[in-house]
């Protein structure tokens, strides 16, 4: 064992340069997966210690103990407490300070009239605490509030909106009021919360803007009394509080804050992380195996004299792995290395794109060293285990051999696996989104895709060659005939090269189709189910912003333009003990402005007691029109409402749809989403655009779309998300491009010989490089025109997948500019990964190369 070490390591020190390119594989790979693990250990910790600074003071928080969440709002919405409970908790003898905490949307607007933050972060309004102890902001500027119309405002967001102290700016609650702000605030000792924005008004603002009524809060905050601990307040609270309300304690409550803010975007963003770094990693892997593969079939000779000597095949096995020991622990040491730099980059970086990343060191846990490092290991040796394997079977006699190349391919065999798998594939995946809708059967579908493409890789690539390279011979004459003929020579090793890059590119494809199709669907949606001329909306997706003011859409329908103006807003209740969320509108121009499909019943008979609903919602409901059916809402009254009306489509009007007369004695703050007005025959859309306008100014300033325009702005979440895709997955093509260029490497050490008796018989430096370069093309052109089949067609299933699972109908598109510019980047990447091989090559000795054995 001791010599295999010994003659392990002494290769590794004559032949450093072989595993090059496998050490920056490993340890891009590594760093990459440290750098995520270390970021969101140090943004959850960051946020904990923001949250536990800010809510220090508050020993106790008393609200309303029943929640109704619905699909797309888990954290849900809570019954208001009655703020006249402030007195009775106050008289309790463990109490020092209590105080009504009310918290809605509020949404400022900068200087230049557009809207601060709202794009994913909540924004925020509530009431003013004068206690400082329990407010969870801090007056860092100026004072507070104390007359109508005085705001203070988190400090993030008046430098973001270039607001100052003594400005008068328009908030949309949704109702736009006009506040002049009088302090400066920070959260926890920062600017704000992330891009979560804040305004705090007199308590009486807070009531008449943020309330249904006067008299309600969303919680009220209290303090202990000297010597009372937080579990202590909260038995003491708990037997003088009503049926239906509460006590928790702060500890508890911020807990509930860091996950309902941080929590659950940090889980969604490092796994999405997560996600890349495996991307990352599965490429080391083909780039990982290919070099062992090479350097194993190059030793040969020497690996056969070693069993002549008396080494056993165990030895010359362990050899090997020794070697991919070494490489892959100082490898995945120098990523972890690499891991925290990255870590450290990002924590400087997001303040610059404006995602302020709470102050604090880095929190570097055992966990987030231990994993990558593990894996970075295990990654290498897997990938090297085959190769190390058949360096054990060397035969003694193979020392005799002249050469030692890999000529092996495609064989009988794996054109027949490869085929079956293929297949099978297919057929799962038909399976899944076809014939019997099935996430996990398309899944295994994908999967079994990607094998496939795999195992068939050496049987396809020279084919696939031979019709890249074609063109080759005619315009690039001896040269392209060359590199064609060296691409050729072994259809094995082509193929493992240029598997790291189909991955990459596989992936890229996947995304980029599955983008394409999510804007179709969205642009499919609008057409099919919007039929208003305008949509007034407000610039964000997400959580966050405000919405539209209920009382928009009657401004609008006063217009001498406008036919119709209706708006959409949200709700929530329960119906037969489940969340569900409601679409509360005026139900008579509703159905003008909707395309509804197939409509059973009446809409404009819904009144103050009737509800309409989906066809799939009445199934699963066992409801029909006529039928009658409970919903409980979150101010804990419960209604029995007849259903008047079931339709087909439920795209953008929901599955529940109830008029503003049956939600008004249950709403808490009232908005819109989204508003449609329809104009009036001889109306041209850029007279009935501009009067539109001209009303929604006095509202907030919303955003004025034509449907077109209402459809891309719809699907503009769709095209950041694709950017930051491509950003992640350019470490992937950087490592499939290291393995090219590492593979072209060994193939020219290989081929020394050769190469010095071309230059000895005429062939010029620069033809020589041309013929590198043009060999690395070719394995990149195969590799990305696999990735773009493999892609589309992951990308199809992905999207025949969700079609199938929701109710919603996905239109698959394939985006032919943007593919190409794919492969056009997989080409030019494959001649970047060229250049310095071909220039190693343009250098050698003639003499001495053709000297080489």
């Amino acid at each position: 064992m001791n010599a295999s070490v010994r003659l392990s390591m002494s290769s590794l020190r004559g032949h450093r340069r072989r595993f090059a390119g496998t050490f920056l594989a490993v340890m891009l790979g590594v760093a990459f997966l440290a750098g995520t693990l270390v970021m969101g250990d140090t943004l959850r910790a960051s946020f904990d210690t923001m949250f536990g600074n800010a809510t220090s003071g508050t020993d106790a928080v008393v609200r309303s103990a029943d929640t109704i969440t619905t699909p797309d709002d888990t954290r849900g919405t809570r019954k208001p407490v009655g703020t006249d409970l402030v007195k009775t908790i106050e008289k309790n003898g463990q109490v020092a300070a209590a105080a009504p905490d009310i918290e809605g949307a509020g949404q400022l607007l900068g200087k230049n009239g557009e809207p601060i933050g709202g794009k994913g972060p909540p924004t925020l309004a509530g009431n003013w605490i004068d206690d400082t102890e329990l407010n969870a902001y801090q007056l860092a500027e100026g004072r507070a509030p104390s007359a109508p119309g005085e705001v203070v405002v988190n400090r993030g967001a008046a430098e973001t909106g270039d607001l100052k102290i003594g400005d008068t700016t328009t908030l949309r609650a949704p109702d736009p009021v006009q506040v002049k702000i009088v302090g400066l605030a920070t959260f926890g000792g920062e600017d704000g919360m992330a891009q979560t924005t804040f305004t705090g008004m007199t308590l009486a603002d807070a009531e008449k803007y943020l309330t249904p009524k006067p008299g309600q809060a969303s919680a009220i905050r209290v303090r202990a009394g000297p010597g009372v601990s937080e579990q202590g307040l909260v038995d003491a609270l708990t037997p003088v509080l009503p049926k239906g309300v509460e006590a928790i304690t702060g500890e508890a409550s911020a807990a509930e804050n860091t996950d309902n803010i941080s929590g659950q975007f940090l889980t969604v963003f490092t796994s999405f992380l997560l996600v890349f770094s495996g991307v990352a990693l599965l490429v080391a892997t083909f780039s990982i195996h290919n070099t062992f593969a090479i350097v194993v079939a190059q030793r040969t000779r020497e690996n056969a004299l070693l069993r002549a000597l008396g080494a056993s095949r165990r030895q010359v096995t362990v050899s090997t792995l020794v070697e991919a020991s070494a490489v892959a622990v100082i490898a995945s040491a120098a990523g972890l290395a690499g891991g925290i730099g990255v870590a450290a980059g990002l924590q400087a970086l997001f303040p610059a794109i404006g995602f302020p990343f709470p102050e604090g060191d880095l929190v570097i846990s055992a966990l987030s060293m231990l994993l990558p490092l593990a894996v970075g290991v295990v990654v290498c040796l897997g990938s090297a285990l085959l190769p190390a394997v058949r360096a054990g079977r060397t035969a003694p006699l193979a020392a005799l051999r002249e050469t030692a190349v890999d000529h092996s391919g495609a064989s009988r065999r794996r054109a027949v696996v490869g085929t079956g798998l293929a297949l099978a594939a297919v057929g799962l995946a038909l399976t899944g989104v076809l014939v019997d809708p099935s996430i996990w059967l398309a899944g295994a579908g994908a999967v079994l895709a990607l094998v496939s493409f795999v195992v068939l890789g050496p049987v396809a690539s020279s084919r696939a060659v031979r019709v890249l390279g074609g063109p080759l011979d005619r315009l690039r004459g001896v040269t392209g005939g060359l590199a064609r003929r060296n691409a050729l020579r072994s259809p094995k090793r082509t193929a493992a090269t240029a598997s790291a890059l189909m991955i990459g590119v596989a992936v890229v494809s996947l995304f980029t189709v599955f983008g394409a199709s999510l804007k179709a669907t969205m642009d499919q949606t609008v057409n099919r189910s919007f039929a208003g001329d305008i949509a007034v909306s407000t610039p964000g997706f997400g959580a966050g912003g405000s919405g539209l003011s209920p009382k928009l859409a009657p401004a609008l329908a006063k217009q001498p333009e406008v036919e119709t103006a209706v708006g959409l807003g949200k709700g929530a209740a329960e119906v037969n003990g489940e969340g569900r969320a409601l679409t509360v509108t005026d139900p008579g121009p509703f159905a003008k402005s909707f395309d509804l499909g197939e409509v059973d019943g009446s809409l404009g008979t819904l009144g103050d007691r009737g509800i309409a609903i989906t066809r799939s919602e009445a199934a699963k409901q066992d409801l029909k029109v006529g039928s009658r059916t409970g919903l409980a809402f979150a101010d804990g009254k419960k209604e029995t409402f007849t259903v008047r009306a079931v339709f087909g489509r439920s795209e953008l009007a929901g599955d529940y749809v109830i008029s503003r007369e049956a939600w008004a004695p249950h709403r808490m703050q009232d908005s819109d989403t989204l508003v449609s007005v329809t104009f009036k025959d001889g109306v041209s859309p850029a007279e009935g655009k501009a009067a539109v306008a001209a009303t929604a100014k006095d509202y907030g300033n919303p955003e004025v779309q034509t449907r077109s325009e209402y459809a891309e702005a719809s699907a503009s979440g769709i095209d950041m998300m694709l950017t930051l895709v491509y950003a992640l997955l350019a470490l992937a093509v950087l490592i499939a491009l290291l393995g090219i260029a590492n593979t072209l490497t060994l193939a020219i050490h290989e081929r020394t010989r050769e190469l010095g008796l071309l230059r000895a018989v005429g062939q010029t430096r620069a033809q020589l490089r041309a013929m590198v370069r043009w060999e690395s093309v070719l394995v990149a052109a195969f590799g990305t025109a696999g990735g773009l089949v493999l892609g589309g067609f992951l990308g199809w299933v992905l999207v025949k997948a969700s079609d199938s699972t929701t109710e919603s109908a996905f239109a698959f598109a394939v985006p032919p500019v943007q593919l190409m510019v794919v492969a056009l980047v997989g080409l030019a990447a494959g001649a970047l990964a060229g250049l310095r091989p071909a220039r190693r090559a343009a250098r050698l000795d003639v003499l001495r190369a053709i000297a080489t054995e």
